[in-house]
């Protein structure tokens, strides 16, 4: 105490000087003294409890209990939301796996965009977002990604009875859907110079919409995104079955949780050796005709 005190000026001599005999203080130099230890503690608190808030904001999601899981709301087979407000899908199941081997006892799902997935994990909304979140380098620059946990690929769906487009280059002039905050069109017309005709939409679930509706022409995405939209379309659309890219579908963590992005790489690991993986890819996406990978795919690593 007598060290925190010395900067305020109460030397030895100065509080001689205000009265301070060899049996202690007098009356009148007793308030000063606590006058000016006072708001010391409280100052100390206010430290405390800011640092307390700032280490529980940025707790790796592998200290947590609770795991909020942020997921597509409106992709069959990935991120569905049903109708009694619960979510389902591969991307759900295997976000409920994910979390129960990082420990935590409990697991809720949260809706998510491709607009709002790097917003809602910087705020604390979400923990972790499973939402075919291809990994790129202007995303990594935002989040830390734990996998791949699978690896898909851009491939085209049109309507059954159109027979033009046979493949990528076909989409030259025709309409093609743009889901809101995807990099997916980019990839046809920016990556690989097709002059598609770009149609806006909010998402892949209102880009199907519009292809049954014949407002576009053909949507374009990965083909687990495509494969869930096709095994409810009851015949009505087809995919094309001409991959043209790899879609490596990470796992979005707060930036900077590389505690948290190893054991979830660990975790996944898991998830394949111990046949879960195979066992919700064929739960999901059989009845699709595609034909799955059920190895592991190999990690980005974290940094």
């Amino acid at each position: 105490m007598r060290t925190g005190l010395a900067p305020t000026g109460f030397t030895r001599t100065g509080l001689t000087r205000t009265g301070l005999t060899r049996t202690g203080t007098t009356r009148a130099t007793a308030p000063r003294r606590f006058q000016r230890i006072g708001p010391a503690p409280a100052a100390a608190l206010l430290v405390i409890a800011l640092a307390g808030c700032t280490t529980a904001a940025t707790a790796s999601v592998g200290e947590k209990k609770t795991i909020v899981v942020g997921v597509k709301a409106d992709q069959p087979g990935l991120g569905l939301r049903a109708r009694n407000g619960g979510f389902q899908g591969f991307e759900v199941d295997v976000g409920a796996y994910l979390a129960r081997r990082l420990g935590a006892s409990r697991v809720t799902f949260k809706a998510v965009t491709s607009d709002d997935r790097e917003r809602k994990l910087d705020d604390g909304t979400v923990d972790l977002v499973l939402a075919s979140y291809s990994i790129t380098a202007e995303r990594a620059q935002k989040v830390t990604f734990a996998g791949p946990y699978y690896v898909a690929h851009q491939d085209i769906m049109v309507r059954r009875a159109d027979q033009r487009i046979r493949g990528v280059r076909d989409l030259a002039g025709r309409r093609m859907c743009e889901a809101s905050g995807s990099v997916s069109s980019e990839r046809v017309t920016k990556g690989l110079g097709i002059a598609a005709t770009l149609v806006p939409a909010p998402s892949y679930g209102a880009c199907f919409q519009k292809l049954v509706a014949g407002e576009v022409d053909a949507v374009s995405t990965g083909d687990l995104v495509l494969a869930g939209f096709a095994a409810r379309a009851r015949g009505s659309v087809r995919i094309t079955n001409t991959p043209f890219t790899d879609e490596r579908y990470g796992i979005g963590l707060r930036r900077g949780d590389i505690d948290g992005c190893e054991s979830v790489n660990k975790a996944l690991t898991q998830m394949y050796q111990d046949g879960t993986a195979a066992r919700l890819l064929r739960k999901w996406f059989g009845a699709s005709g595609l034909e799955v990978t059920e190895s592991v795919p190999e990690y980005e690593g974290c940094a």
